[in-house]
């Protein structure tokens, strides 16, 4: 019999679920990436997506829409010039500002990539029986936290404990 303590607590350990997830999901596409010799992280299908979509834009334009912190996109960035896929550029009137576009490189591997993400987005609707009501629920509780962070929801609930 296995023993899941994460599952077993509930909502008390959400995060963690939800991160073993994505963790088990990063995990099996950088499996496929490797098993068909594609030399791309999971975590860069968003930044191709966005710069194929956008075009030139800088570290700040990928980093907002994404949601992620200024040094976590520099580091994407960083690793997906040295592999090749990024162009890195000055801006012409702001030259302390770096613009970012897809490399020849990747332009010749959108149309691979392309069905890759297809075939993910596939295997997730059917992991998913269809159902898209999680996203509804993940909507608010993004909004939620949007509008008060968690660190502030915890630390009332901590406080009213003392």
């Amino acid at each position: 019999m296995d023993f899941d303590f994460i599952k077993e607590l509930g909502y008390k350990a959400f995060d963690s679920r939800l991160k073993r997830i994505s963790d088990r999901m990063s995990h099996d596409v950088r499996k496929f990436y490797k098993e068909f010799g594609i030399d791309v992280e999971p975590n860069w299908y968003l930044v191709f997506m966005l710069l194929q979509k956008r075009g030139e834009i800088s570290i700040t334009d990928i980093a907002e829409p994404l949601g992620y912190s200024h040094p976590s996109v520099v580091v994407i960035v960083k690793k997906m010039t040295e592999k090749g896929y990024l162009l890195i550029t000055k801006d012409s009137i702001d030259k302390r500002k770096q613009m970012i576009s897809l490399s020849p490189k990747a332009i010749e591997m959108l149309p691979q990539l392309e069905k890759i993400w297809d075939s993910c987005e596939k295997a997730i609707l059917k992991l998913l029986s269809e159902d898209l009501s999680i996203f509804s629920y993940l909507d608010t509780i993004d909004q939620e936290l949007k509008d008060n962070p968690f660190h502030n929801r915890f630390k009332q609930e901590y406080l009213k404990s003392l």
